[in-house]
Parts: C-alpha cells; sequence; structure tokens
C-alpha cells in the first residue's frame, strides 16, 4: 500500500479539500484506535472557528446505547466505531466504521464543511 493510499496520509492532508485542518491529538488517536483497539470510539467535530476537526469525546465504553446518546441532535459530527461481529461459521471480526453525523436541523455551513472533509477523508 502506498503512503499517498492510506487513511492517515488523508487525515494530514484534509485542508486541501475543504480548508480545514486535522489536529495532531485526532492522528494520534486515529492509531490508537486502528493499532491498539484502545476505544471503542471517537467522535470529532470542527474547532468553534470551523477551522480544524478536534476530539470531542473518546470512550471504551462498549455500549452503543452511550455511543449513540453522545450524539447532538443538531450539530455534526464525525465518528470512528469499533464495530464488533460475529460471522457465520463462529469467529469474531472487528471493523472500524467511519461516521458522518449530520442532522437534517444542522446549520448549513457546518454541513457543508462536514461534507467536503469527509471526501478527503474517503479518498
Amino acid at each position: 500500500r502506498s503512503e499517498s493510499s492510506s487513511p492517515l496520509f488523508y487525515l494530514l492532508h484534509i485542508n486541501m479539500a475543504s480548508g480545514v485542518g486535522v489536529s495532531d491529538e485526532v492522528i494520534t488517536v486515529f492509531e490508537e484506535i486502528k493499532m491498539k483497539r484502545a476505544h471503542k470510539f471517537v467522535l470529532f467535530k470542527l474547532n468553534d472557528d470551523l477551522t480544524e476537526i478536534v476530539i470531542d469525546h473518546k470512550s471504551s465504553d462498549p455500549d452503543y446505547a452511550t455511543f449513540l446518546n453522545l450524539l447532538p441532535a443538531e450539530d455534526c459530527r464525525y465518528a470512528l466505531y469499533d464495530c464488533e461481529f460475529e460471522v457465520d461459521g463462529g469467529g469474531k471480526r472487528a471493523k472500524l466504521v467511519f461516521i458522518v453525523w449530520c442532522p437534517d436541523i444542522a446549520k448549513v455551513k457546518p454541513k457543508m464543511l462536514y461534507a467536503a472533509s469527509k471526501d478527503a477523508l474517503k479518498k
């Protein structure tokens, strides 16, 4: 896998697509959850200036309801969720799921910024 196709590469270069940067702590926690499974989920948000993605909340609580309750009703968030499931024939699997939470009643500017930044992350 080339360096330019890794998810971390796109976290570092997110500002090219939307003008929004990524804080160093976001990169650190991304590596913690990806490599060490240190957290069950992490919520990210844009800072007050709408210029940088920062950590909103991180948790090791395995209760999915806890995760859902932390998603704001009127604002956007990114989430990285460590989803564990069983497959046919036995055995457990785990996948990191990237979620973009943009409720319909969120303001337009944050919704547009989250969408533009999400596209940079998905590449």
